[in-house]
């Protein structure tokens, strides 16, 4: 037993008790789950999977159904700044004290079993959601969906974002293969709802095969963006609605499954709850902004090509200005797209050592910056995020982006955040 730890402590002590951080496969943490007696954590359980797009969406549904009066427990991954923002009750996070009590239940329950860092969130998660009597909990996948340690949880129904190809080493180096991993979330004759405009046909094959209610965006349901609304059509309904408050329109694709979603599933909702929870919503690190000065700062926790090409459509439609990126980003990832379709936008690049195991070295940022065709005099340098953002907050620059990770967004708003 390890009474006496902190979170912090449990946190480092999780963080080296299994040899991988990533060790994909539902056996190990199954068992325990069933031991624990927490695979059914509420009377109704949605999953979400998908490559971007997914805590965006978590974050919807939760939101809609406590404006709609339900009792709600989230689940998301990674976090920005605390632990606690993973597991949420009511819109709230969870407690030190909660998250340690389910950790100690897991570590006497776990026996001889080793699980990673995940596994144990994930499960500290259910052992919260099943002592709180909700009425709906909201599973957000961290890799992939069939191996993922969510899908020891049988969804009522599941909810598939944007398809991408990001952590290829684990799900492949394809959509086909990606979105058969994602797709395995679903459950026999249950509904699933896609939100990707080009779902990956062995998504829709697998789907068929197992007799799934599938609702495909622009077949089942559809959206069209206002100037200052979007609409929502599926079937004979059609609302109109405020845009989520989230910055970029690309969030109204996400609010158009979230919604098709809880409306197939039979959720009682009014438009006055839709209207109340798309507004009333918050998600930080997607499109943040803050003003520090004279300088206006966005934060985006982009860390795919597909994800930097939204975050750049995005400042596309800003006033030209001269602007500058902080960019650290992880070594699993395809990093000159995702420097190269911001090329345009950005005058100076700030490039920063992250100083974690996946981290991609600062040597290796500045040959990919190279390779990108940045050049040398647009180019700096720093072993630490504290630098960085002084020497960005020295320049004469009127917008500074940062980009990349979700560990460069953690780092940068821990840094202004103290």
């Amino acid at each position: 037993m390890s009474e006496s730890l902190t979170l912090e402590g449990w946190l480092d002590k999780l963080s080296h008790l299994h040899s991988k951080e990533i060790d994909l496969g539902l056996d190990r943490v199954r068992a325990v789950g069933e031991r624990l007696g927490v695979l059914r954590p509420a009377p109704f359980v949605i999953t979400v999977a998908g490559t971007n797009g997914k805590g965006s969406s978590v974050a919807m549904l939760q939101s809609i159904l406590l404006a709609s009066g339900y009792r709600v427990g989230s689940y998301t991954s990674p976090h920005i700044l605390r632990f606690n923002e993973r597991i949420q009750l009511n819109g709230a996070d969870v407690s030190d004290t909660q998250i340690i009590q389910a950790f100690e239940a897991i570590e006497q329950a776990s026996a001889q079993c080793t699980l990673t860092y995940f596994e144990f969130a994930t499960l500290a998660a259910l052992i919260v959601f099943n002592q709180a009597d909700l009425d709906y909990v909201v599973l957000e996948v961290g890799l992939g969906g069939r191996l993922d340690a969510v899908n020891i949880v049988d969804a009522d129904a599941c909810l598939i974002t944007s398809i991408d190809i990001d952590h290829a080493d684990w799900l492949g180096t394809d959509r086909e293969a990606i979105g058969f991993e994602k797709a395995g979330v679903m459950r026999p004759h249950r509904l699933a709802v896609c939100s990707d405009p080009y779902p990956p046909v062995s998504l829709v094959n697998h789907a068929r095969n197992l007799g799934v209610d599938l609702r495909l965006i622009n077949q089942a349901y559809c959206y069209k963006i206002l100037s200052t609304e979007w609409q929502f059509t599926c079937g004979e309904i059609q609302w109109v609605l405020p845009k989520p408050a989230l910055l970029g329109d690309f969030q109204c694709q996400n609010a158009a499954g979230v919604v098709c979603l809880l409306l197939v599933a039979g959720v009682a909702l009014t438009e006055a709850s839709l209207r109340k929870g798309l507004v009333s919503l918050h998600h930080p690190g997607r499109l943040q902004s803050m003003s520090l000065g004279n300088q206006a700062w966005l934060f985006d926790v982009a860390h795919n090509p597909q994800s930097v090409c939204v975050l750049a459509q995005f400042i596309e439609q800003q006033p030209r200005t001269r602007r500058l990126a902080i960019f650290a980003g992880l070594a699993d990832k395809d990093l000159v797209p995702m420097i190269k379709v911001m090329q345009s936008h950005i005058d100076h690049w700030i490039l920063v050592d992250l100083a974690v195991p996946r981290a991609t070295p600062l040597a290796v940022l500045n040959e990919i910056c190279h390779q990108a065709g940045i050049p040398e005099q647009q180019i700096d340098s720093f072993h630490q995020m504290k630098a960085a953002i002084a020497f960005a907050q020295s320049l004469a620059v009127a917008q500074v982006v940062v980009y990349g990770s979700f560990i460069t967004i953690s780092q940068a708003l821990g840094e202004l955040d103290g």
